[in-house]
């Protein structure tokens, strides 16, 4: 095994200071965040494609269907969930037992996790007639596109055993500080689906070319990520399972930490199938979901991968000081960075989604529907974000349960009040679905709370007067940007006319000035110091783990 996998210079670490703490956060969490950028930059140009070629009616639904499993388990497996619980358990090993026990355990969790997974691929072709009754109700009686979306989505299912590969993957590559190849492999998805809009001739066509697309990615994402394992002088091989000590242990530990972890998703599931009974909605709350995402793909999943291996030290290290100081930073740094995205989100929602999707088959009212979604989505959002920067610190001691039964908790909330809210909005004569966005972000900040008391209950946290006084500059930073914004909404006409573009160019003016007008405000308010900066151009220490 390389030698940066191994604990720094062969030794034990010692506890966190605050300066190497704040830094190595920071300066991992910008790598896993450029280069996610990078990805979702290229997620917005295939998304852009791909709804001008389908559009938002029954053949997008289908497609949105389809494409809502590789996404489901990305977000669960390959965006950190697998990687929470399969880290802290690979690291001690590492650090405790030696390279070798540390290869032989992730060899017994590949073997372990593709059998599992694969003998569920298999499952679900055959079943998924019956799923999509479940997952696409609302489409069952249409003899056309219920068949299809089965078809679609048949073609699409393998892709779950692929990021299941990926995510223990890069696992074994995080834990040893390794984030570039991990945050970099979703790119080729977003890669494939660019290809396949280019050759698809008509809504129909494109969206089965885009399915293929999809497995395809999951191959290449997979073979990625092995590679850059094998560069590590990491040796995977694929074989027959055996149960083992350490296979017994991880199911323990990544079963609950999986389930915790995608009750978001597991919400949008929901969202989805209760959307199938309005023709349009399914797309309608995607493309509300794509733009909300990216915080959370940008800062808290970021936030979270780059925290969990220093909480799994400081909790080994018993240093409950240092522990703190790293939770402080990185609420704080995900803050700052998801509190003013979410006012944008909510004072210009459909102004947004009408100048990044609106052309070709996505109307412009397709446009104001779908930010009848997204303005409920962006309340959420700090909630979404606070439950990757919060979950870790229970990971971290290896207690994958509690987090599990706070998301079950919120999916039950999600399932009750969404079917509660869509069913009353449309007795009353209105679309359903925004009452499925409005119970999401409820659901979201439940866990969100249930997380929060927990650790204080136990004592594990307790943000600190530092991170008191940054969330109170951040939120007046963020109003300012917000009233900011407003302004320009109302002046749009006289704004637009000065930049004379087309709406993707206005959009893009918008966003560059309100993030413009954020900076300066947050620096002003402290919610952004100098030395963030300064510690994000230095390099990290060498005893980092």
């Amino acid at each position: 095994m390389h030698l940066s996998l191994l604990p720094a210079r062969c030794g034990v670490p010692g506890p966190l200071t605050a300066s190497d703490a704040g830094m190595s956060l920071l300066r991992n969490t910008f790598v896993q965040s450029s280069l996610t950028l990078v990805s979702r930059v290229l997620g917005f140009v295939r998304d852009v494609l791909i709804v001008a070629k389908i559009g938002a009616g029954p053949v997008g639904d289908a497609f949105v269907t389809a494409l809502m499993f590789p996404n489901l388990f990305r977000r669960i497996f390959a965006e950190g969930a697998f990687s929470q619980a399969f880290v802290p358990a690979y690291a001690r090993t590492l650090e405790a037992e030696g390279s070798e026990a540390a290869e032989r355990l992730a060899q017994e969790t590949l073997r372990g996790l593709f059998a599992l997974t694969a003998g569920l691929v298999i499952v679900a072709q055959i079943a998924m007639p019956w799923i999509m009754r479940v997952i696409h109700g609302g489409y069952i009686d249409d003899p056309v596109n219920f068949p299809f979306a089965i078809l679609l989505t048949q073609i699409t299912m393998p892709y779950l055993a692929f990021m299941a590969m990926s995510a223990l993957f890069s696992g074994v590559l995080n834990s040893g500080g390794r984030f570039v190849f991990s945050a970099g492999a979703p790119t080729l998805l977003n890669l494939c689906l660019i290809g396949a809009a280019f050759l698809g001739d008509d809504p129909r066509h494109t969206a089965t070319i885009a399915s293929w697309a999809v497995l395809v990615s999951g191959l290449l994402q997979a073979s990625l990520l092995w590679w850059g394992v094998s560069r590590q002088r990491v040796r995977l091989a694929f074989g027959m399972p055996r149960i083992t000590p350490g296979l017994k242990k991880i199911t323990a530990l990544a079963v609950p930490g999986v389930i915790a972890a995608s009750g978001v998703q597991i919400n949008i599931l929901v969202s989805q199938a209760l959307a199938s009974f309005e023709t349009g909605a399914k797309s309608w709350l995607f493309y509300a979901d794509r733009l909300y995402q990216l915080p959370l793909g940008l800062v808290g999943v970021a936030v979270g991968v780059a925290i969990l291996p220093r909480l799994a030290r400081a909790a080994r290290s018993e240093d409950t000081i240092g522990g703190a100081r790293l939770m402080d930073d990185g609420i704080g740094l995900a803050m700052a960075l998801t509190i003013p995205a979410a006012a944008a989100l909510m004072v210009a929602p459909s102004y947004l989604i009408d100048g990044l999707y609106a052309r070709g088959a996505f109307t412009n009212t397709d446009a104001v529907q779908a930010g009848r979604a997204l303005i409920h989505y962006g309340w959420g959002v700090p909630a979404f974000v606070l439950i990757k920067v919060l979950a870790p610190a229970f990971f971290a001691r290896e207690d994958t349960k509690t987090p599990m039964r706070f998301a079950l908790i919120s999916v039950a909330v999600n399932t009750v009040l969404g079917a509660s809210l869509f069913f009353w909005l449309r007795s009353q004569g209105a679309a359903g679905f925004p009452g499925l966005a409005i119970a999401t972000s409820i659901a979201a900040w439940v866990n969100a709370g249930l997380l929060f008391i927990a650790l204080q209950a136990r004592g594990w946290y307790h943000p600190g007067g530092r991170l008191i006084t940054r969330m109170l500059g951040v939120t007046a930073a963020s109003f300012t940007m917000a009233v900011a914004l407003a302004f320009m909404l109302r002046e749009r006409i006289r704004l637009e006319a000065l930049v004379m573009g087309d709406g993707l160019t206005d959009v893009a003016a918008f966003i560059v000035t309100g993030g413009g007008i954020y900076a300066i405000a947050a620096i002003l308010f402290g919610a952004v110091r100098p030395s963030d900066f300064k510690a994000l151009l230095q390099r990290a220490p060498q005893n980092q783990s």
